[in-house]
This record gives C-alpha cells, structure tokens and sequence, in this order.
C-alpha cells in the first residue's frame, strides 16, 4: 500500500492514533488522485494512472496535513486533503516532464510514462496533471493558496530550465548549484507547508516558521538526493547509478570533489562528464569522492539544514504533529531510496 512507504518509517516511534490520523489523510489523497486521473480521453487517463501506479511517499500531501496540525488550530481535513491532492499533482507532473527531459525508462523501478507513451503524450498528460491541479485550486477560491502555489509553480519551473543552463560545468559554482536548489526544490516543499499553515488561519510568524522549515526540509531532501545518486542502491532507488554525472548535471559531491582532484583526474572527469562514459570510469568518481570526504562533508551539509528546519519549528505549539515534522527532517537525509 502506498500509504505505507511514508508510515513504516515511524511506527515504532510515533503515537498510533496520529499515524491512523495522517493514514487516513493519505487516503484521502490517494481516492483524490485517483478521480482526478481518470479523464474522457483514454491516453490522458493512462499516462495519470500509470504514474500514479508508479507510488511514492506522497510526502507533499502529508506535509500540508502535518503542518495544519502543528499550528495546534482547527481545519477542514477534506480541505486539506485535496489542496494535497493538487499539490501532489503538480508534483506528478513534473516527474512525467523530468522523465522525458532524463529519457528516462525507469523510475522507482518501473517503466515511466515516456518509455511507455512516447514523450509529446507524456509531455501533454502532465500538462493536463498541471491544469486539473490548477481547476482544484481555483475551485477552493483562496486567492491566498493560488498565489502561493502559482509563485512556486513558477519558481520551480524556472529552477528546471536555470538547471539546464548550468548542465555541462563539473565545476559548478557552488551559489549557482543553491539557486538550483532552491528553485527547483526548496521553493515547493516551503510551499506545502505555507498552504498548510493557510489552511488552518495561522499568523504570520506561525506561517514563516512553517515556511523556513519547508525551505531547509527541501534543501535536504535534494542534497540526500545527490547523495543517492552515487552511492544508493539501484534496486532500493530505482534509477541507475551516477545518473547525474552521466546526464553532465554538477551536483554538491562533485562540486566538492572537483578542487581535490588533480589535474590528470579532472582531465579524465571533464571527459567522462555527460560525455558517455563506463561503469568503471563511475566507480573511479564515486572511489575519489568517498576517499577525499566528498561524501561525509555532503552529509554534513544536509545535516545542517536538517539541523535549520527542526529549529525553526521551536517557536509553535508543542505537540505530536510538531514532533512528527522533527522526525520528518531526520528521515529525509537517513533513506535509502
């Protein structure tokens, strides 16, 4: 069960009755996606179901229910719910345009929609994902929620295209591999937790605590990201490994790598990079990043901004859904796929 990749996670941690409370809000979520995937046109429907098939730990979703309850006020859950379902969807359709862009096959080990459908069908299934997440957040009416959500859309989509711009450059500047960061990343997952705080009527300074979390939540996420990228397990994460290095895509354990290699090994890495290169020549870069610490200082850096996230979160009510935001910023950066 979908609900289940998020949820096992805390089990052994968290009170039963709060798991039963955000499994029931997945739920909810899940029966959403499902009726908005569906569509009069049959390839619509299959490119939506058939990323919807492919699971995941609908961390978005959760993230708006968990930050409306840690403000301590009351919601509307359905609400909640489906403002998650439009939130997941607009993820889903970034993943569908991703896959194309990677000419990707697989994901989480199961063939995309691209290797299924071809790309312009992909490409015009998520737009439609884009626009049916848009109706949903017309159809709420906060005017609020839609400028939220539409500023991020827009930041995020602009995050993809700057990170085409950079590809290409193993020595990435470290700045402009943040920008990246942020936009790409960063900017939605704050953006969940601000539609959370919304939905609940909070204050301004509950609102930007629940922000600034999100915003160092979703640095973290992408960086241990990164770091699964080299040195994950394929049969865990789905994807083969070293995918960004292969794509030419500097990300933080290259970026750290590149000053410490010497001038013969970054001869052999520039040629390597997005160039095609062999699963020996990926093991050299992965060997190099784990013997000069590239590894271990990447892993303190998403520590820190684990670190920034639970912090920022010390100002709001103490309660279990706090506290399961806190244990959500350890896991991120503690996965393995």
């Amino acid at each position: 069960m979908k609900v289940a990749s998020f949820l096992d996670r805390f089990q052994s941690q968290v009170p039963a009755d709060v798991l039963a409370q955000v499994a029931a809000h997945t739920l909810t979520v899940e029966d959403e996606l499902l009726r908005q995937t569906g569509s009069r046109v049959p390839l619509v429907q299959e490119v939506g179901r058939l990323t919807l098939a492919g699971g995941g730990k609908r961390l978005r979703p959760a993230l708006v229910h968990l930050a409306a309850k840690a403000t301590g006020r009351p919601f509307l859950a359905e609400r909640a719910a489906r403002l998650g379902a439009a939130l997941e969807m607009v993820h889903m359709a970034t993943l569908i345009h991703d896959d194309v862009i990677d000419h990707a096959a697989t994901r989480r080990g199961k063939p995309t929609s691209a290797a299924v459908h071809g790309p312009t069908a992909s490409i015009l299934g998520g737009d439609v994902l884009l626009a049916k997440a848009m109706a949903i957040l017309a159809t709420d009416g906060d005017l609020s929620i839609i400028r939220t959500v539409a500023e991020a859309v827009v930041e995020m989509a602009e995050g993809e295209v700057h990170e085409v711009e950079v590809r290409g450059k193993p020595d990435l500047d470290l700045d402009d591999h943040y920008r990246v960061l942020r936009m790409k990343t960063a900017a939605f997952i704050e953006c969940c937790c601000r539609v959370g705080a919304k939905v609940t009527g909070a204050t301004e300074p509950e609102e930007e605590a629940l922000a600034t979390y999100g915003h160092h939540l979703g640095l973290a996420f992408q960086i241990a990201d990164d770091l699964l990228d080299y040195r994950g397990d394929p049969a865990k994460t789905g994807k083969p490994l070293a995918t960004d290095f292969k794509e030419g895509q500097a990300t933080l354990p290259l970026i750290d790598l590149w000053p410490k290699l010497n001038t013969a090994e970054r001869d052999k890495a520039r040629v390597w990079f997005g160039n095609g290169c062999t699963e020996s020549d990926l093991r050299q870069v992965v060997e190099w990043m784990d013997e000069r610490g590239s590894f271990r200082r990447t892993e303190e850096i998403a520590h820190g901004h684990v670190a920034s996230a639970r912090l920022a979160l010390a100002d709001l009510p103490g309660n279990r859904e706090r506290d399961l935001l806190l244990m959500v910023a350890e896991m991120v950066v503690n996965r393995d796929h």
